[in-house]
């Protein structure tokens, strides 16, 4: 049984050894490329999207682009639908997503978020003109537009809804307008900056969810490192006026609490 031990003890000390080398690999590697990767949708307004001359901003691109910049980095954003988004981790295509993504508990068990940046509530929108849909509970067999492995999407799901897949916020407002869906859970910045954009559509807030969501930055599971050095750019983000700076820009107030 001792050369069993042994093998054991052999196997654990390798193991701690591959760790050892790995911590912090991914750090090295981003300050070392010089190149903070971003994984983003570029569809979800405001958070991440194009502007008129077709240049990709919004409120997560921005506090993407500070947190680079305090890592001694350049933002580099790759974007892809958000069904495949977080995945994308996994295959090494980015080093991060920062695309509005809520921390659960389930993501938790499979990757690492930086402390939340942002709050926001879930919001049940519908035609203006619709009197029947007055809570979550009235969802219940009802056609319900939404990305469909969103936190969102599981909320219409979980309140009886069919869903009706979709690309994104702005595919799912368009469906409740157009009457192929009867309503849409989503983001309530995201209807403030809609209907900031465009208040004569005709959407209005149904209900909404008493508690905030919290979203963070999503990283592979395993990397205090690199979770540290964000959480540390957050930081300095608020402490130096950049993230009230951008908050105003899309929200005109303070959305971290």
């Amino acid at each position: 049984m001792k050369w069993l031990k042994s093998l054991v003890v052999a196997g654990a000390v390798q193991v701690l050894a591959l760790a050892g080398a790995h911590a912090g690999a991914n750090l090295d590697k981003i300050k070392q490329t010089g190149v903070f990767r971003i994984g983003t949708e570029g569809t979800y307004a405001p958070f991440t999207y194009h502007d008129a001359s077709g240049a990709l901003t919004g409120f997560d691109v921005e506090i993407g682009r500070e947190i680079a910049k305090r890592l001694g980095v350049k933002a580099e954003f790759l974007e892809g639908r958000w069904d495949g988004l977080i995945a994308g981790l996994d295959a090494d295509r980015y080093d991060a997503v920062i695309n509005q993504v809520g921390i659960t508990e389930a993501r938790k068990a499979k990757y690492d978020f930086s402390n939340p940046y942002i709050a926001s509530k879930a919001v049940l929108i519908v035609r203006g003109d619709n009197d029947e849909i007055k809570s979550f509970a009235d969802l219940k067999g009802k056609k319900s537009a939404q990305t469909l492995t969103s936190n969102f999407g599981k909320l219409a799901e979980s309140s009886g809804a069919e869903l009706v897949g979709t690309d994104g916020f702005d595919q799912s407002i368009q469906l409740v307008l157009n009457g192929r869906a009867d309503a849409t859970i989503n983001d309530s910045l995201s209807f403030y900056d809609f209907k900031k954009h465009k208040p004569d559509a005709n959407v209005k807030i149904a209900a909404q969810q008493e508690n905030a969501d919290y979203s963070g930055v999503i990283v592979k599971k395993g990397d205090p490192e690199l979770v540290a050095a964000i959480n540390k750019a957050l930081d300095e983000i608020k402490a130096d006026g950049a993230y009230q700076k951008i908050a105003d820009i899309y929200f005109g107030q303070d959305v971290s609490q």
